[in-house]
């Protein structure tokens, strides 16, 4: 009896969220404007109108905002466990972040001379 009143809270917890979910989730169906109009129904991806040709020369600045994406993403991937267990680590560790972070930066340089952080 004893072990079960532990996870009581715990299961609290997950009917409490799974409560406040389902009331959300509702709330966000009845109370929404429901005015359908020509853009809103439209597909779109990546900038461009679905209708066009497929063939299409496809902007090179979108791929750069995809390899930023894939830089800071990496760099938080990676920062995290590194900096739970940097005690443990010796100055070998430190280094190799070093690395790492400075492979990061000249990624992101490019991206910035490349003009992926200006959009039109």
């Amino acid at each position: 009896m004893y072990m079960l009143a532990n996870y009581l809270p715990i299961v609290i917890f997950i009917g409490i969220a799974l409560l406040l979910g389902a009331i959300l989730l509702v709330a966000g169906f009845v109370l929404s404007q429901k005015k359908p109009n020509a853009a809103k129904l439209a597909p779109y991806e990546c900038g461009f109108d679905a209708m066009e040709n497929a063939r299409l020369p496809f902007d090179v600045r979108f791929y750069l905002v995809a390899i930023l994406f894939i830089i800071f993403d990496l760099e938080t991937a990676f920062l995290f466990p590194w900096a739970v267990v940097l005690r443990h680590l010796s100055w070998f560790g430190v280094a190799s972040m070093g690395l790492f972070l400075g492979l990061l930066v000249l990624g992101f340089i490019y991206e910035w001379k490349k003009g992926a952080l200006e959009w039109e």
